[in-house]
């Protein structure tokens, strides 16, 4: 985009005469012959430089200068003013603070104008080339950090898919061996766990009768009592199949965890309705429920082993019970 220069002058020859000097500056010419045009020009366009005449009536450039310095997106604008009146210090003084950066004393020197022109209009040419490589790097900085934000979006997405049952959302087999391992290295022997093994009783004939759509449906239902009657601490897993595993936090002794197996087997064996499709399919199911405290120090396989052959006793005694292993 080519630069644009203002010239404000009451005095239509003057304006003639700039606009001939200023012929070969390589910028648009804008012309104005009063401070009240020149900010309205001001408003509507931005300019490389500005050539301010200080005596014209109504408003003198001293006050056209102030206002445009005022303003948050003109305050940057360069303004020279073009005036007899800098023959003095005070005069002088009175320009630079009203927001000046030069000035040309009359009756104006075509070589001096011409190369303090050339020198802002360089200026503005490295100044906009500056913010365009400012723009390009913040666009640049913006896509990099969406590009980053999607980039940890989907390696959180891949981990959670790789941790998580696809169809319950509970954590799977490999998720829950790690929060078991942090729980038998953490234990500081304050806090006590338990592990509980449950095997749906029932399952099977639910899917084979009503359908493999019938017991995804099921499954999830039973994964929501076991994780509504779990505490924020404990850890809830589909193991697979019918299999889920609970790691429960802070149970002291076995009638704890006896007691906290059974309200999940309590809430497991109430009755379920089943929407699957348009249908509404009734269904009764239970749990064996293996359970087996465990300390620091202790073998994950072995406390596996303990809540599975539990698990197993359970199913083995009349299903839909708790044993402690």
């Amino acid at each position: 985009m080519r630069p644009k220069i203002l010239v404000v002058d009451d005095t239509p020859g003057n304006l003639v005469a700039m606009r001939r000097l200023l012929a070969r500056a390589d910028a648009d010419i804008f012309e104005a012959s009063s401070g009240n045009e020149a900010l309205a020009l001001c408003l509507d366009h931005q300019f490389a430089l500005v050539l301010l005449d200080v005596n014209m009536p109504e408003m003198d450039g001293f006050e056209v200068a102030e206002l445009i310095s005022e303003a948050d997106h003109l305050r940057e604008t360069p303004i020279i003013f073009v005036t007899a009146a800098y023959a003095d210090d005070i005069n002088r003084i009175k320009g630079y603070r009203s927001g000046a950066v030069d000035y040309i004393a009359k009756p104006i020197d075509d070589v001096i104008l011409q190369s303090k022109v050339r020198v802002f209009l360089e200026l503005y040419r490295a100044r906009a080339l500056l913010q365009q490589a400012l723009d390009e790097l913040s666009l640049r900085n913006a896509q990099l950090t969406n590009e980053v934000a999607e980039r940890i979006r989907m390696e959180q997405l891949v981990r959670h898919q790789a941790t998580h049952d696809a169809l319950t959302g509970l954590p799977n087999r490999m998720l829950f061996r790690e929060r078991m391992e942090e729980a038998i290295a953490n234990d500081t022997g304050d806090t006590r766990y338990a592990l509980a093994y449950l095997d749906i009783d029932g399952f099977k004939a639910v899917n084979d009768e009503q359908g493999h759509a019938a017991g995804d449906e099921l499954l999830k239902a039973i994964a929501g009592r076991i994780d509504a009657r779990t505490r924020a601490t404990d850890t809830v897993a589909r193991l697979g199949g019918d299999e889920f595993a609970v790691l429960l936090h802070d149970t002291p002794d076995g009638a704890t965890a006896l007691a906290r197996c059974q309200v999940l087997c309590d809430a497991i064996s109430e009755p379920y309705t089943l929407h699957v499709g348009e249908q509404r399919i009734p269904a009764r199911i239970g749990a064996s429920i293996g359970v087996t405290l465990f300390e620091r120090g202790a073998d994950y396989d072995d406390v596996v082993i303990a809540a599975d052959v539990a698990m197993y006793v359970a199913k083995r005694g009349g299903k839909n019970r708790c044993v402690l292993g």
